[in-house]
């Protein structure tokens, strides 16, 4: 049986809490960690905000069950430490990951404001849990495969230009990008300008899946193109994936490729090409690349010429050709895992 029993017992400095910050991963307990389970298991209290408690319901049996709304996240974390401190063990628990837009971040906040440190009577463990970009895209296929960042459209405590210029510079970088809290019922424009911004620098038919309550019983799946992703329908239990200027969508699924093709001939059975060597960097890797740029560069190529080339700053470029050769190629024999 829960109850929403407010901690009031006091500190006593010869106990020992624990604070369990437990991802909980999408929602559903077959996508929970066994750590996850456990801990919430081992616990007294349950501290979370009110949509991720009804997730892990059928494991709070005999738990004191704090519910806590959406913008009382220091609240939580305040009370976390309260429980903890008279020798309560916690599980203060975010959906996704508690390191990814979750509570890891506020509760250090609250506890080195209380004066904690780790050798504190309190102990303080992160119990990872698979964040919603993970989540979405295992459902939408394999999107994730090459380089991707996630920016949060919300501006309740990140100045929109801020936001701005993280969207601008990740969509000239040509990662692919995860937006969290695309949407709510106040924030309605902040999808536009986002998509304002992408335009910019990729196709209007560049592939977008928007993925609402992954793996939970209303979970919804849209495939778009960048153009068109404003008018669909999103909130805030949405997360947007915007794939890069590589990635495509066939038989409904979305899928970046990692980039052999640049080193293996696919249409002669992923034969080596000619000029690059399996378990090398390929020839327009760092070393190589250099060794063109040197070679430009001594050819009568100035600066802003091959700035502009390589749509690099100059002064990298400067630095670059400036730099003693110092990093030999591998041995022979060497292999390299690619990761």
């Amino acid at each position: 049986m829960t109850t929403d029993t407010p901690v009031t017992a006091p500190r006593n400095a010869g106990t020992t809490g624990r604070i369990s910050l437990v991802g909980i991963g999408p929602g559903h307990t077959d996508h929970m960690t066994a750590r996850a389970r456990a801990a919430i298991a081992e616990a007294d209290v349950v501290v979370g905000y009110v949509t991720y408690i009804k997730l892990v319901a059928d494991l709070l049996d005999g738990k004191e069950v704090v519910r806590k709304g959406m913008t009382e996240e220091l609240d939580r974390a305040v009370h976390a430490l309260a429980a903890a401190r008279a020798g309560k063990k916690v599980a203060l628990i975010s959906s996704g990951d508690a390191g990814v837009y979750g509570m890891a971040g506020p509760t250090y906040e609250v506890l080195f404001q209380a004066g904690w440190t780790p050798e504190d009577h309190v102990a303080v463990e992160i119990v990872p849990g698979a964040s919603a970009i993970n989540a979405c895209a295992a459902l939408v296929g394999a999107p994730l495969t090459h380089d991707f960042c996630s920016i949060s459209l919300s501006d309740l405590l990140t100045p929109w230009p801020v936001i701005a210029r993280r969207l601008d510079a990740a969509a000239a970088a040509d990662f692919v990008v995860a937006l969290y809290n695309p949407k709510s019922g106040r924030r309605t424009r902040q999808i536009v300008e986002a998509q304002r911004l992408f335009l910019r620098h990729r196709r209007a038919d560049t592939p977008v899946a928007i993925v609402k309550s992954a793996y939970r019983r209303r979970q919804h799946i849209v495939h778009t193109t960048l153009d068109q992703m404003a008018e669909q329908e999103i909130g805030m239990l949405s997360t947007v994936l915007i794939g890069n200027s590589s990635t495509f969508l066939r038989e409904g699924l979305m899928v970046t490729p990692r980039g052999y093709a640049n080193k293996y001939d696919v249409g002669q059975g992923f034969e080596t090409r000619e000029g690059e060597k399996a378990g090398r960097s390929l020839s327009s890797g760092l070393l190589g690349w250099i060794e063109g740029l040197r070679a430009e560069h001594a050819a009568g190529a100035g600066l802003v010429e091959l700035a502009s080339r390589h749509r690099l700053p100059a002064d990298y470029i400067a630095q670059v050709l400036a730099a003693p050769d110092a990093h030999a190629p591998a041995e022979a024999g060497t292999e390299e895992t690619e990761a």
